[in-house]
């Protein structure tokens, strides 16, 4: 039986760490995942697992039983698989209440939720001081044993850090992903009880397993959101992912959906957003300038496609390289926002990595990868806009996306400062209607008056294509200050997250807006 403990202690590591997991793709398809919500997550599971650790060590002093050991695995088994099924409705109300911002029921629901891991993660914290009482049978090995117990934990861990993302998850969905782990462990208490204590034990246990198939059953097809327009929804090892459908225009949504992240209309190209405003960022350069010149652009961020298919009427003879870190979207983008433009080359990898290792040139590159609310800290630094300084044509421009409160453009001026050390040049377009600003960076030293020239150009021309000249309209009359001095973001420091994180309650105030991103 001390061979079989070892086998439980190693399920109960990677059952316990499987959860956090898993519960924080739970939160995220309504709360996002921002800092705050993984600090609470993490947080809150930390003391958990402290009042199981001071529970199981008492626990065990006055019942020093192989049976009440594995009971506790199927008790802890049992309250894990409820998880989903007792928050779907829970979290449903707080998606409708976060699309309207009602947040007395927002955070009562996410705190409701946090609280329904109460159960399980304090009968897991348990399991390891109970296993050390079984398991030292003389006194002069337990620190010998409390090395393997911890260790063995450990390991456990180690494997259910990656089981949901990388597996349970993208195959199986969130809810089920509970169930399995919850049936893995339930097996693992249930074979314990039965070598430990015999079978008429375990046989009302067994029972339990039937509580599996039913919740998978009644959970199955029920999605979280139902929200208006809704025609596609799933989710991937990165993403809870949402199509919405709404007087013929397609919107990609993902994770708490504050972010719109791709548009389509079958008819229509312009939607008023970011998108366009990578098309207008050679016209920096010098005057004249023509789209000819264009001959490919690198998306950093590439999503369902918006800015690839607008940039493909714009610029029809340019090459496009998308970076997209995840391969559901991709498939989503080419079947619900006509993501198939034969000029078209997706690379499913990270932005960065994926850029570093190009051996291309670009006269366009645009970066736009949020995570809602944050831009990924690495594609913020000296060292990346150095990178992409470097796939840059002598003519080539950067274009950053970035998000920035009402009156709060301190993120704006951190990446403005930390770009002006790498480039000559930098221009900012709040994008009118949203939250969102532009900023431009040419490889070459140039001047705002070329933008303003080129458009002039342009205009005159009957062969330039309407979405260009209508972007360069809004450009041009929506340039706004340079950005103020602030600090510098590095791969050693780049606090995007601090910052974002003080823009928060701010965009919350003013979420009667839905942010572009």
């Amino acid at each position: 039986m001390r061979k079989y403990l070892f086998t439980a202690v190693f399920i109960s590591g990677l059952t316990s760490l499987a959860i956090e997991m898993a519960a924080s793709r739970l939160l995220g398809n309504v709360f996002g995942t921002s800092n705050l919500v993984w600090a609470s997550i993490i947080g809150l599971i930390l003391i958990y697992l402290a009042a199981g650790y001071f529970l199981g060590g008492n626990w065990a002093d006055s019942s020093q039983s192989d049976r009440t050991f594995y009971q506790i695995m199927i008790w802890a088994a049992i309250s894990t698989a409820i998880i989903p099924a007792v928050s779907k409705p829970v979290l449903s109300i707080a998606a409708n209440a976060f699309d309207q911002l009602q947040l007395g029921i927002l955070f009562g629901s996410f705190a409701s939720v946090l609280i329904l891991l109460c159960i399980p993660m304090i009968l897991m914290g348990t399991i390891s001081p109970f296993a050390i009482r079984l398991a030292v049978k003389d006194t002069r090995e337990i620190g010998k044993v409390s090395g393997k117990i911890y260790g063995v934990s450990t390991l456990g861990s180690f494997v259910g850090t990656f089981l949901p993302d990388l597996l349970l998850i993208p195959v199986i969905g969130t809810y089920n992903t509970f169930l399995v782990i919850s049936a893995i462990l339930m097996l693992t208490g249930i074979i314990g009880l039965w070598k430990s204590t015999g079978w008429r034990a375990a046989l009302p246990y067994l029972l339990a397993l039937l509580l599996l198939p039913v919740l998978a059953f009644w959970g199955h097809s029920r999605g979280y959101k139902n929200s208006m327009g809704q025609i596609y929804e799933t989710e991937s090892g990165y993403n809870y992912i949402q199509v919405l459908e709404i007087d013929g225009y397609r919107y990609l949504r993902l994770n708490e959906g504050q972010g719109v992240h791709s548009t389509y209309h079958p008819t229509q190209l312009n939607y008023y957003g970011p998108w366009e405003q990578v098309l207008a960022a050679p016209f920096f350069n010098p005057p004249p300038y023509s789209p000819e010149n264009v001959k490919r652009i690198g998306i950093v961020g590439l999503a369902a496609g918006t800015t690839a298919r607008q940039a493909a009427f714009v610029y029809p003879d340019a090459v496009i390289d998308g970076f997209e870190i995840d391969p559901k979207i991709v498939e989503v983008g080419q079947k619900y926002f006509d993501m198939n433009q034969p000029n078209l080359n997706v690379f499913v990898e990270d932005g960065r990595w994926g850029l570093a290792h190009s051996s291309q040139k670009y006269q366009i590159i645009s970066v736009d990868a949020y995570r809602p609310p944050y831009i990924p800290w690495h594609l913020t630094t000296q060292e990346f806009f150095s990178m992409v300084k470097d796939h840059l044509t002598e003519d080539g421009v950067m274009v950053i996306n970035v998000g920035r409160g009402p009156e709060d453009r301190r993120l704006i001026n951190a990446l403005g400062t930390t770009i002006g050390t790498i480039f000559p040049s930098i221009y900012v377009v709040d994008v009118p209607g949203s939250f969102n600003s532009i900023l431009f960076a040419t490889r070459q030293p140039t001047q705002v008056e070329n933008l303003i020239e080129n458009y002039r150009n342009l205009t005159a021309k009957a062969s330039i294509h309407p979405l260009l000249l209508e972007t360069l309209q809004v450009s041009v009359e929506n340039l706004a200050p340079s950005p103020q001095k602030s600090m510098v973001f590095t791969d050693d420091r780049a606090p995007v997250e601090w910052i974002t994180n003080n823009m928060i309650v701010e965009f919350l105030l003013f979420g009667d807006m839905e942010m572009v991103q």
